[in-house]
């Protein structure tokens, strides 16, 4: 064999770049033709070598030379594929959003939820955490079920004022025999901003990001939760 380690050198490690494989490949290209001409230059005429096995090796680097040009490609379509949807969620900047989870956006002292309940609880509480996860307000919720709608005037159980920013709620229905329920759970925020990060667009509510797939609804206006 001629040269080793040419499946290595051309398949990357996970995460690595196409750039990165393509200059490993070139470098091991490098070292292969500089030892295949030495041992040409240095050969028995009269046992020559054979020329099927450098011939094979060529075949190899051009086979995985044209597997990373084409996962370059792939990485700038999906790139201009990132590009294109956060350039289009431009146009939803200053809309309310509607997301999945415990997303809560307090602005101008108004912030709204909903929860859904499986079925019908004993007792339902309501509380409200900053950022540092400190709970900021509780209160009870619906006990019927169904979807219900939960809107915070931003103030805490003392009914001090709370600056405006981002929250969450955290619903916890329990049944007569003290067993949780399921309850899902959305948020609204307006969208303040949008931006590709780690191959996934994400949208901005205040100082929170959200995938774009937890999106469930946009619209104008000020939020209002759905009873």
């Amino acid at each position: 064999m001629l040269f080793t380690g040419i499946s290595q050198a051309a398949t990357p490690a996970e995460g690595s770049r196409s750039a990165t494989s393509q200059q490993r490949l070139q470098d091991d290209l490098n070292r292969f033709l500089t030892l295949l001409i030495t041992q040409l230059q240095h050969q028995d005429p009269l046992d020559p070598m054979d020329a099927n096995e450098f011939t094979s090796q060529l075949v190899q680097f051009a086979s995985v030379e044209q597997q990373i040009y084409q996962n370059a490609n792939l990485e700038k379509l999906l790139k201009l594929h990132e590009n294109s949807q956060v350039a289009a969620m431009v146009n939803y900047l200053g809309t309310v959003a509607e997301v999945q989870g415990r997303h809560l956006l307090l602005e101008r002292g108004h912030g709204e939820a909903t929860y859904t309940l499986s079925e019908n609880a004993a007792d339902t509480t309501i509380a409200v955490k900053d950022a540092f996860g400190r709970v900021v307000f509780v209160t009870s919720g619906e006990t019927t079920v169904g979807r219900h709608g939960f809107t915070w005037s931003g103030r805490d159980g003392n009914g001090k004022t709370l600056p405006d920013g981002n929250y969450t709620v955290e619903v916890a229905a329990r049944r007569r025999d003290g067993k949780l329920l399921e309850v899902a759970q959305t948020g609204f925020g307006r969208i303040t901003g949008a931006a590709a990060e780690g191959g996934q667009v994400k949208l901005f509510l205040g100082e929170a990001s959200v995938p774009m797939e937890q999106v469930l609804s946009v619209k104008e206006g000020t939020p209002r939760a759905g009873g």
